[in-house]
């Protein structure tokens, strides 16, 4: 059966979805992202997602086309249409469709608004989560902007493709010595009980599923730091863990060659897994 997409204020088979060939992102990776999960049929933290959404679109000059109730609606009709109990719900904003130049295009060009979505039964029961995943380092040779979701994804790519290469499930990038994030997930160690992500800035991306789960360790009385942290440190860490909108706490067991702890995912991450669920599924929209 085929999905029903969006494209440009049309509701279509994605059969008959069709995007210029002269469109900004094809030709210029020239646009932003966002992907909100679905759980139980309702969105997590919706919110949070389109305000990033906001801040990208504005880092890159151009205009949010929809209001937040028109995002809404258009990503419940696609849940609801596509029959969607778990998954996630992609959305893509470009500059739009001009002839091909490094200039921008004139102001009023209209921007193309693409969202589709993905089933993907039993997503926050993934069998990685219980036994954990591996992660190699490798270096960190994207643009400077990270903090912006852009879909300009090609080396992220390259480092999920690098990881499995070595038999392993994903990629922690290293700059300056020192973990940014993973490939498509911010990264996070535990030592002696404190959890260590990453200070915010533009080397990574202002996770959304980060916000919430640092949130919920404080709330927890966990102690928290943000700071930067080399794969040296991370490699002798009591345990380690990733966060995104498709894996939420998802633990990592291995580093390189180092295996963490007993190689089996550690408390923490076991704690903030079932914490984040149960209290997104509770504000889910």
């Amino acid at each position: 059966m085929s999905r029903t997409v969006y494209v440009n204020g049309e509701f279509l088979p994605e059969e008959q979805a069709k995007v210029s060939v002269f469109d900004r992102g094809f030709l210029f990776a020239d646009g932003v992202y966002e992907v909100t999960s679905v759980l139980g049929g309702k969105l997590i933290d919706f919110a949070g997602h389109t305000k990033r959404l906001d801040r990208s679109l504005k880092e890159l000059g151009m205009e949010m086309p929809l209001t937040e109730d028109e995002l809404l609606g258009i990503h419940r009709h696609l849940v609801e249409e596509n029959g969607i109990e778990d998954g996630l719900v992609y959305l893509q904003i470009t500059r739009g469709a001009a002839d091909r130049d490094f200039a921008y295009p004139e102001a009023g060009t209209p921007q193309t608004v693409v969202l589709f979505t993905q089933a993907k039964p039993g997503l926050a029961d993934s069998p990685q989560a219980e036994r954990g995943i591996r992660v190699i380092t490798i270096p960190d040779e994207r643009w400077g902007r990270r903090d912006i979701k852009t879909v300009q994804l090609l080396y992220p790519s390259m480092g999920k493709m690098m990881a499995k290469a070595e038999g392993a499930d994903d990629a922690w990038m290293v700059e300056d010595d020192c973990v940014t994030e993973g490939t498509s997930n911010n990264a996070y160690i535990v030592k002696n009980g404190t959890i260590v992500t990453r200070h915010l800035g533009t080397e990574i991306l202002h996770g959304i599923t980060r916000s919430a789960v640092l949130r919920f360790a404080r709330e927890a009385q966990m102690k928290v730091e943000e700071r930067a942290f080399t794969p040296d440190e991370a490699k002798e860490a009591d345990e380690a863990f990733i966060t995104s909108a498709s894996s939420f706490v998802m633990p990592v067991v291995q580093i390189d060659e180092a295996t963490l702890g007993d190689g089996t995912p550690g408390p923490v991450a076991r704690r903030l897994r079932e914490i984040y669920l149960e209290e997104s599924r509770k504000a889910a929209v």
